[in-house]
């Protein structure tokens, strides 16, 4: 029998108190500190995971949905929300907390993918997933879902490569923000 485990074996939270060097000129931290940190945390909730070193593969978007300023916590709790054969979705969700406020703020949630490798760097089965609650379901479902959507884009992106028709994107692209000079 294959090998599974539980979300619970291998959720992790990063907190960590934001410094001024991590600031941009207008005091508010740098999407590329958070964005590290988000590498970092699914990095060791993927490893967790597998019980192998693992790569990250792809990044859905990070929307930040508010700022975080220097001298407050961020905590970035990381769960595996779906798993392939040899990749698995790590979600994390970023709060911010001001410790003299005590406010809390969600900050952003991403999708990371992560590839588990072995000693050799080729791709290494992973364990399968328990799911104990309807949210782990929803999770692993959504994942699961994203992951046929994006496999629709690129086929929709390949084919508009090969059917591309200038004349009818000329006309949709009329009310958009630009000037088309061909010459």
């Amino acid at each position: 029998m294959e090998n599974y485990k539980s979300i619970s074996d291998s959720h992790t939270t990063l907190t960590e108190l934001m410094i001024p060097s991590y600031a941009n000129f207008g005091g508010k931290i740098h999407g590329g500190i958070i964005m590290g940190l988000m590498d970092k945390v699914a990095y060791v909730c993927a490893a967790k995971h597998a019980g192998a070193y693992c790569v990250t593969a792809s990044v859905d978007a990070i929307d930040f949905l508010a700022p975080v300023e220097v001298g407050e916590l961020i905590s970035l709790m990381a769960s595996v929300n779906y798993v392939s054969k040899t990749s698995l979705v790590v979600g994390i969700r970023v709060i911010s907390e001001n410790v003299k406020t005590n406010e809390v703020k969600h900050t952003n949630t991403s999708y990371f993918t992560m590839v588990a490798m072995d000693e050799d760097h080729k791709p290494l089965q992973v364990p399968g997933l328990i799911l104990k609650s309807d949210d782990d379901i929803r999770r692993f479902f959504q994942a699961y879902h994203k992951k046929e959507l994006k496999k629709y884009l690129r086929q929709e992106e390949k084919r508009m490569k090969t059917e591309f028709e200038i004349a009818e994107s000329i006309e949709l692209l009329k009310n958009e923000r630009c000037i088309i000079k061909r010459s």
